[in-house]
Order: C-alpha cells, then sequence, then structure tokens
C-alpha cells in the first residue's frame, strides 16, 4: 500500500455489515474475493479493477457492484490515486431483506447484479446515506430507514439467479479440486494430494483450475484461508491463533497476505470489527 493510502474500517454489529471508505495510490491489493456483496462508489480518482474478466475503470458519478466470490483486483492508474467508499453487506442479510421486500422472489435462486458498473446518481446517494448512518451510529429507526431505501433502490439492478450446486460450464476435474481445498483448507495441501484426489496429472490439473477460477490452486487456498480468517478475526480472536487454526507458517506470514488482500494487517482489522485491542 503506498505511503499516502489509508483505509477507515467499520462494522456494524447489528446487520454485521462493514463499511469502508479508503485511499489508495498505485497498486491497491491483489487479486481475492470477499463472501459478502460489495456495493460502493469512487469519490475522486479512478479506481481500475480486474472483474469477471474484464478490466474496468470506476470514476466519480458510478456506482460498483460485486458478488460474493467475485475475483478482483485494485490499481490506481493515475496520479492522485482514488478514494472510495462501500459496504460489504452479508449474503444472509441481503437476501432476508430482498425476500421480505420481494413476496414473489424465486425460491432457489440468489440474488445477483446484472453489471459490474452503474452510472446512476440516486443509487450512489443512497449507499452514502446508509455509509453516514452506520459510520456515525446513527439512531437505529434511521439506519434500518437509509439501508431499506438503499434495498429498494437495488433490486432495479437484480436479478434471481438459479442456486448451483456446480456449474456446468465448469470442468470436473476442476471442481473437484476446488471441493477438496474447501475440505481441507487448513491442511499443508499440495499439487500432488489435488492430483490424486481428481484422477488426473498435476500439470493438466493446475492449467484446468486457473482457467476455471482465475486463480492457481495455491492462490486459491490463500484467499479460503483469508476469507476464514476475516470471519475469525472479527469474532475476537488474535491473529497468531487464527494464523495457527488456518495453517499459515506464523502470524507474520498470515499479515503478509492479509496486506495483501485487503490493506489492512490482522489486528487492526480484528481491532475494527471486534471492538477489541490488538494483539
Amino acid at each position: 500500500m503506498g505511503g499516502h493510502s489509508w483505509i477507515n474500517l467499520n462494522k456494524d454489529l447489528e446487520t454485521g455489515i462493514e463499511t469502508i471508505r479508503a485511499h489508495f495510490e498505485g497498486h491497491a491489493y491483489d487479486p481475492h474475493w470477499h463472501d459478502s456483496y460489495l456495493i460502493g462508489f469512487t469519490e475522486q480518482g479512478v479506481q481500475q479493477f480486474h472483474c469477471r474478466k474484464v478490466l474496468h475503470s470506476s470514476t466519480p458519478g458510478q456506482a460498483f457492484l460485486l458478488e460474493p466470490g467475485e475475483l478482483h483486483d485494485g490499481h490506481a492508474p493515475t496520479e492522485g490515486g482514488f478514494t472510495y467508499s462501500m459496504l460489504y453487506l452479508q449474503p444472509q442479510w441481503i437476501e432476508r431483506e430482498l425476500r421480505a421486500l420481494h413476496e414473489d422472489a424465486p425460491n432457489d435462486c440468489l440474488p445477483s447484479f446484472a453489471s459490474t458498473l452503474s452510472a446512476e446518481p440516486a443509487l450512489i446517494q443512497l449507499i452514502a446515506d446508509a455509509c453516514q448512518s452506520l459510520q456515525t451510529a446513527e439512531l437505529r429507526i434511521v439506519r434500518q430507514t437509509t439501508l431499506d431505501a438503499l434495498l429498494g433502490k437495488l433490486s432495479a439492478h437484480l436479478r434471481w439467479r438459479p442456486t448451483l450446486v456446480h456449474d456446468p460450464r465448469l470442468p470436473a476435474v476442476a471442481l473437484r479440486a476446488r471441493d477438496y481445498l474447501h475440505a481441507h483448507l487448513e491442511q499443508n495441501v499440495g499439487l500432488d494430494d489435488l492430483a490424486l484426489a481428481t484422477g488426473v496429472d498435476r500439470f493438466r490439473l493446475s492449467r484446468a483450475f486457473k482457467s476455471a477460477f482465475g486463480l492457481a490452486p495455491h492462490a486459491y487456498l490463500i484467499q479460503l484461508r483469508l476469507s476464514k480468517a476475516r470471519s475469525l478475526l472479527a469474532h475476537g480472536h488474535a491473529p497468531a491463533e487464527v494464523a495457527m487454526a488456518l495453517g499459515f507458517a506464523d502470524q507474520s506470514h498470515l499479515g503478509r497476505w492479509f496486506r495483501r488482500s485487503y490493506g489492512l494487517t490482522p489486528a487492526n482489522y480484528r481491532r475494527r470489527c471486534s471492538n477489541l485491542p490488538d494483539s
């Protein structure tokens, strides 16, 4: 993270929503994903990121909408960097609220964004209002009202997609490898383990996996661990404890990867999300 970069992050304990306001210059973060829906807007500068295999450039006046699991990175291509505000909406919360708002929402489906960028001033204003009410600990009725207004506006940008256990477009070998990594994320998994589990050689496996998920198996495993680390840290677990539980060599090993993906140290993230002191 550049010398003039900064991040402010808070968490609303009632909804689990995290709000972030940040500024980056140069390289912001490596390719990663979140378990949350990301809804935000660029306040200043150009925010450049890859998502859905497309290079996007978000500028003031554009909202960005990312679904859980969507791989993205971040970079400031212009002098002066970029500043943005964003909400991390928990999937369980947003699905519950949207189903309450839309009684005709189909079963066995999940909310999905139709596009990654949207130039809609009213949407940006509602995101800003929600960020403001959550960051300043407004009255509950005010927070709930701003979030309800945001959900209503988001509905125009949503579609309901079927819940698929397996995406038929992805090769079976990549899916089997992914499932193996999810089941063994805290273990010291090798490519030979994945090859044995999938029944193909490790070279073919690596090519199929990266083609399917955009990351090599080792990078995917690290992202799985980092996603779990965020959850454990937010629940107050100490960084050293989290590093040991998830198979990182030590706390500094976790810290290096965590900063590359999120721009924060694990201890800083824990303090901002759990109201506990740094360890």
